[in-house]
């Protein structure tokens, strides 16, 4: 999928809720080390084991962290929007990643160099706590996911996986193979395609082979597990500012 360059004008930093809730002054000292990029669907940003260079503050793609499991098997670990920032274990004293980071909605982001990142951190201002707070929030996150995928049906996590996704973008569609959201839940194709065939023929998504678009949204809250809740509750305690995110 190739991004339109003219999108670009409509992106703003502040479209990512970490850098617009920081005052003034801390946005400003930061926005010149701000670039712009586009992310495409299934780029890869870094594998597991890799030197991180680089956080990207998410505008309006998604990107879904995976613990992969072998040469073909991986779970999805979270899905990071434009609520948060990919590259956490700059800020936590890690330098390489434990997991794979890859774009699972084509979108922008604001990348910034680690050294810039650690620098700001360090100062222990504004953007350290919201850091802080976020990170905390990813881990109620991914916690809650590998309960979810241990414990519940295909049904819930489909349910929770698209909430989550859908809350982090600024359009209710996905467009990516139900084969990718398998992978990404740890599931068999063929179990995925009839839960995904269910909830359309019950009114809930619209869904193809290349998109899932949410109908009914309050009928997939009422339908998914209290994981979404769970998670979606954590973001809105510690991230007031951050909306439904």
């Amino acid at each position: 999928m190739t991004l339109n360059p003219l999108m670009s004008v409509q992106n703003t930093p502040h479209q990512n809720h970490l850098l617009a809730a920081l005052p003034p002054a801390d946005y400003e000292r930061l926005f010149p080390h701000l670039e712009l990029v586009p992310l495409v669907l299934g780029q890869v940003l870094y594998e597991s084991g890799d030197q991180q260079h680089y956080a990207y503050f998410l505008t309006t793609s998604i990107v879904s962290k995976v613990y992969p499991l072998g040469d073909t098997l991986s779970q999805e670990l979270a899905i990071v929007g434009s609520c948060g920032v990919v590259g956490y274990v700059l800020f936590t004293g890690g330098e390489s990643a434990t997991h794979r980071a890859v774009v699972l909605s084509a979108g922008y982001a604001y990348k910034l160099r680690a050294d810039v990142l650690k620098t700001e951190f360090e100062r222990g201002g504004a953007l350290h706590q919201q850091l802080l707070l976020y990170t905390q929030a990813l881990i109620v996150q991914i916690s809650q996911t590998v309960a979810c995928n241990q414990y519940h049906s295909i049904d819930q996590q489909l349910c929770r996986w698209l909430l989550l996704s859908l809350d982090r973008l600024p359009m209710s569609e996905l467009t990516l193979t139900q084969e990718q959201i398998a992978n990404m839940l740890g599931v068999r194709h063929e179990g995925l395609a009839a839960v995904a065939g269910h909830l359309q023929a019950v009114g809930l998504t619209e869904c193809s082979h290349t998109k899932i678009t949410e109908l009914d949204r309050p009928k997939l809250e009422a339908r998914v597990c209290e994981c979404y809740a769970v998670v979606k509750r954590e973001y809105e305690r510690l991230l007031p500012r951050m909306h439904k995110h």
